[in-house]
């Protein structure tokens, strides 16, 4: 990272560490943009949904997605992580370890008191030494972040493949996931990819995380799909979008996540903020935060 761009990292991070401070001291009411939207009911109907509810998600079932801030953390990574801490993260999820071994980004996450609780992986590599790396990481999950086949022939082949390597995460005390888009619930055939998937896996092997935007730009409503599969959904990836399907921090646009929570808040280990393609990532990551930490549902 050159200085300059050093500078703006820095100011970036000494900004959002006194926006924090903010939050935690004076509480959602003054939180950054679409806080305190989220809090007093400004974008939801004057229902039960506006988030005027008892439910709260505790601090440490709160994640984020490290796919997010990738361009952060390839600059600098030892300081996006001490930002995330500064926010008051204290668990992430990974996708890749930028160039470290799993030992040597374990330490950097230990030296800023924060849990790798879960990583996206691969299954067709070196299974034995992804396990390997989620062991030493400290996972307590995993998960296949994407596939795609444009058969059912070609889900129920992956299907299988993800119950065998379930099975191996498994012997090493890491239950293993799979990770939803949209075209999951797009029918081929007139049968959806993601039924296949769930129907062609082991319930008790095989978790399932759902990313709610994505579902919800598939046409699925979250809540039927938790339901459906309970209680196989751990972890939501949290993520909104805009009437028109633009992407957007949590809290900005038209999801209408304290319906889903209230509806689903049984066996949900994480919520993990996530953007896909962030304007500025440690601004979403504090966002997010923010808006998880003080949402009432």
């Amino acid at each position: 990272m050159c200085g300059e761009e050093a500078e703006k990292f820095h100011s970036r991070r000494s900004m959002l560490r006194g926006a924090a401070t903010a939050a935690v001291a004076v509480g959602a009411a003054v939180a950054l943009p679409g806080v305190a939207s989220a809090v007093i009911g400004q974008n939801a109907p004057e229902t039960e949904s506006a988030g005027h509810g008892r439910g709260r998600i505790p601090v440490d079932k709160i994640s984020i997605q490290l796919y997010s801030l990738r361009t952060a953390l390839e600059a600098d990574l030892g300081g996006t992580l001490s930002a995330l801490a500064d926010i008051g993260y204290r668990k992430v999820e990974l996708a890749g370890t930028y160039g470290r071994t799993a030992k040597e980004f374990r330490g950097l996450l230990d030296k800023n008191h924060i849990r790798a609780s879960s990583t996206h992986v691969g299954i067709d590599g070196d299974l034995d030494q992804t396990i390997a790396d989620a062991k030493v990481l400290g996972n307590t999950r995993a998960n296949v972040p994407f596939a795609a086949f444009d058969t059912i022939a070609g889900w129920k082949e992956f299907a299988g493949r993800m119950d065998t390597a379930a099975r191996a995460f498994r012997k090493a005390g890491i239950p293993l996931g799979y990770h939803n888009h949209a075209h999951e619930f797009a029918p081929i055939d007139g049968v959806l990819p993601y039924d296949v998937l769930r129907a062609n896996t082991s319930k008790r092997l095989v978790h399932l995380e759902i990313d709610l935007f994505w579902a919800v730009d598939g046409g699925v409503d979250p809540i039927d799909v938790y339901r459906k599969n309970f209680p196989r959904t751990t972890q939501y990836h949290v993520k909104d979008r805009t009437a028109d399907g633009q992407m957007v921090d949590p809290g900005q646009g038209v999801i209408d996540f304290p319906r889903i929570f209230r509806a689903t808040t049984p066996n949900l280990a994480e919520y993990i903020v996530e953007h896909d393609n962030p304007t500025d990532a440690l601004s979403t990551a504090q966002n997010g935060f923010s808006y998880l930490r003080y949402l009432r549902f």
